[in-house]
């Protein structure tokens, strides 16, 4: 998109945004939805709607149309994605059996990166972005529309004449959203969730890139994302007996030190790469200016840089030999 359409890379990723934004204003309407008619109405016509906006963004001309198109896919991701899901879930298991209906959810939701990353990288590289989105808008349509609409059933209701239904449908334990937001865990947890997810998108998002611009092909840039996936499934089949053991706070707790503790990793990675990167720049330009004020012809030079930046040389060591060397030219002519 960024070589076809001229856009800058910020530009594209402010799309996402748009759309991570709009599924965040219309996450509280759809869930008070959801409460009072059931997830397979809303369910049914985000899939619709995602499918149709699938179609239209590999039509996009302008950034203008780009970030309409994102705009109500934020809409079609509310009603369609982790939230409902989860909605619909508790509907049907209010208390008994939740947590395994909710680890069978996710598991399966785990596979989606595992599966479509890799996929649509290579439907890139075969058929270009546009032809990628409109053979993805037939398996969205096909895949997700029959499920919601047909498959996808109101949860019972109390009164409803089946006893297992009325216990099941029982009220579900905890706060209104009024109650839980004056207590200072609910804050918490919502700090800390914008964190993670902030920190989780922006490796997802530009982890692609950032390895095609570092020579890997797209198909393994994605194959690396489809991985992580494929590691949320024993983490979540450990986490689960784990937390039943300890309990949810500490495992919580625990969860969310560990990301810190890799993000902390990642970013002191980041600067010495970065720091590397700049002595590399400043070697290449001594080497270079050493080259030219002893007059040595442009090849030898190119040669000369190839030497100085070679992987595991230190400015000291042999990549300064090689350079003298280089210098000096063959045994005999100096």
């Amino acid at each position: 998109m960024e070589s076809d359409l001229g856009f800058s890379r910020a530009q594209i990723t402010g799309a996402l945004s748009i759309g991570l934004l709009t599924s965040a204003i219309v996450a509280l309407p759809i869930g008070r939805w959801i409460d009072r008619h059931g997830a397979r109405g809303v369910m049914t016509a985000g899939s619709c709607l995602a499918t149709a906006l699938v179609l239209a963004w590999a039509r996009v001309e302008s950034l203008g149309a780009l970030y309409a198109v994102w705009a109500l896919m934020g809409i079609a991701m509310g009603a369609t994605l982790y939230e409902p899901a989860f909605a619909a879930v508790v509907g049907w298991f209010p208390v008994q059996g939740r947590d395994r209906a909710l680890l069978v959810v996710t598991l399966v939701a785990a596979l989606a990166s595992t599966i479509f990353m890799p996929l649509e990288a290579w439907l890139v590289v075969r058929l270009g972005w546009r032809g990628a989105l409109t053979l993805l808008t037939v398996i969205l349509g096909v895949v997700t529309i029959p499920i919601h609409a047909f498959v996808l059933r109101r949860p019972p209701r109390p009164g409803g004449g089946n006893a297992a239904a009325t216990r099941d449908a029982a009220p579900v334990p905890g706060l209104t959203l009024g109650a839980a937001a004056r207590t200072g865990v609910f804050w918490v947890l919502a700090l800390a969730f914008l964190a993670s997810n902030f920190t989780t998108n922006s490796v997802t998002v530009h982890l692609i890139p950032y390895l095609s611009d570092h020579g890997y092909s797209p198909t393994l840039a994605a194959a690396m994302i489809g991985w992580m996936g494929a590691m949320q499934l024993p983490a979540r089949l450990v986490f689960g007996p784990i937390v039943t053991r300890l309990g949810h706070r500490l495992v919580t707790v625990g969860i969310f030190f560990l990301q810190a503790n890799d993000d902390r990793r990642d970013l002191r990675a980041a600067s010495l790469r970065r720091d590397q990167r700049r002595h590399g720049a400043r070697r290449e330009r001594r080497a270079r200016g050493r080259a030219v004020r002893r007059g040595a012809p442009a090849d030898r030079a190119g040669r000369l840089r190839a030497r100085v930046l070679a992987p595991g040389r230190s400015p000291r060591g042999g990549g300064a030999r090689s350079a003298r060397r280089a210098r000096a030219g063959p045994r005999g002519m100096r």
